[in-house]
């Protein structure tokens, strides 16, 4: 990250943040309460000719039951990749290949799952969170690398880095709301 100015440094820092924090909203889609929604897929990806494809490019995706996933490839040939990489994303899922589409029936939703998936669902909070410190620590080295060459002041290094820190104070806590809102849905019967 090479920055011309403090200012597109902390343009560029906020960009990050904010990816991170849409990135965890789009993982926490892919985990389920209850029901199930062929969103729980989006995750998977599938070797396509050497390409990592999601199942929805690959073939129709219907949700008939709410405990049952039923995905119609197009080209039947990629059922057993699909089935793969359905298991390679380890999601929980049992799996019935009847030779012309996929069954996936999700696992009773028991107290234990839902413990299970609010552990999950931390564990994706703090991948957000190290990923936000990271990129804070990226923003930090960027601004005393402009004031050790003389780019900008002493003060100017202090402010930038005082922006920096209050930017991810406040990501950090948009991280923690997303997450006590999944959890309280996970956890809602």
């Amino acid at each position: 990250m090479e920055a011309e100015s403090v200012e597109e440094v902390e343009l560029i820092i906020d960009e990050k943040m904010q990816k991170t924090c849409d990135n965890l909203q789009k993982e926490f889609s892919s985990v389920h309460a209850g029901r199930a929604t062929p969103t729980m897929l989006d995750p998977v990806r599938v070797d396509y000719y050497g390409t990592p494809t999601p199942i929805s490019q690959l073939g129709a995706v219907s949700v008939p039951e709410s405990q049952l996933i039923v995905v119609n490839p197009w080209d039947k040939s990629l059922l057993k990749e699909i089935e793969r990489g359905i298991l390679k994303a380890n999601l929980g899922f049992s799996i019935s290949n009847d030779g012309n589409v996929l069954r996936i029936t999700l696992p009773p939703f028991t107290e234990e799952r839902r413990r299970e998936l609010v552990k999950q669902t931390k564990k994706m909070s703090e991948d957000a969170k190290i990923a936000l410190r990271n990129i804070r620590r990226e923003g930090n080295e960027q601004i005393k690398k402009m004031e050790k060459e003389k780019e900008i002041s002493k003060d100017e290094a202090k402010k930038s880095l005082d922006v920096i820190q209050s930017m991810i104070n406040e990501y950090v806590v948009k991280v923690e709301k997303a997450t006590g809102i999944k959890e309280k849905e996970l956890m809602t019967i």
